[in-house]
């Protein structure tokens, strides 16, 4: 990192964070006490269980925060049929976007049409809503993730991501490197899986990365709000930034 860029604002970093509240053994009551804590950092969106999305939905009625879900989780192999319905019903429930698996044994068995039909069924589900795309990048190689990266933009993804954070590995700058250069500006990125410090959002937020799917979001946002206050780190703070 450049040691005099100022920081980006704190919307700006709120606005690009995925909480990812998906544990399967999460209870009803630590499900709403998560929620009730981050309620006052404002972040752009909530990722919860496709069975949670109506309830949060309820308890975030007074905030600006999306609710958000996932599709094929954890692990894409779920048919294309079963992912549509999936997320038709995850949208009827309220979800504002819908974060899909890719079926990674297709993709490293080559069969990549099959992989744009699956992404492309439930881009077209969720019209208009946007898609991200799961590679599970702990799993492929740089070719392979080249190839589902481009699949997911060919088959009209708004976001590739790195990872569920269930199978291992996680969001790595050269893994992002090759997903950016293989979307050629078609789709976004978005990191998850293993975001659990500011200075990694930083790095992965100068390589163009535009979404964080992280569960340490109130430590991150906490170290940057003491930043602001100290002037710590990266120079001098300037609210305009970014």
């Amino acid at each position: 990192m450049n040691s005099e860029k100022s920081l980006p604002t704190y919307k700006t970093v709120a606005d690009m964070i995925d909480h990812a509240i998906l544990k399967p053994n999460i209870t009803r009551e630590e499900l709403t006490d998560e929620v009730l804590k981050l309620k006052p950092y404002n972040i752009g969106a909530l990722c919860v269980r496709s069975s949670d999305v109506t309830y949060v939905n309820e308890l975030a009625a007074d905030i600006d925060t999306k609710v958000i879900t996932v599709v094929g989780f954890p692990h894409g192999t779920a048919n294309t049929a079963g992912k549509v319905a999936e997320t038709k019903q995850a949208i009827a429930d309220g979800a504002a976007e819908i974060d899909m698996v890719i079926n990674v044994g297709f993709l490293l068995s080559g069969m990549i049409s099959e992989v744009t039909a699956d992404i492309r069924a439930v881009v077209e589900a969720a019209h208009p809503l946007p898609v991200k795309v799961i590679l599970e990048t702990a799993f492929l190689t740089a070719e392979t993730i080249a190839a589902g990266s481009k699949a997911s933009a060919d088959a009209g993804a708004a976001f590739v991501k790195t990872s569920t954070g269930f199978n291992g590995g996680g969001a790595a700058i050269e893994d992002l490197k090759v997903m950016k250069a293989a979307v050629a500006g078609r789709s976004e990125l978005k990191a998850s899986g293993g975001i659990r410090s500011l200075d990694t959002l930083l790095e992965m937020l100068d390589l163009g990365v535009t979404r964080f799917g992280t569960s340490a979001t109130i430590a991150i946002l906490d170290d940057l709000q003491s930043r602001y206050k100290t002037g710590r780190s990266l120079g001098t703070v300037d609210e305009t930034s970014y």
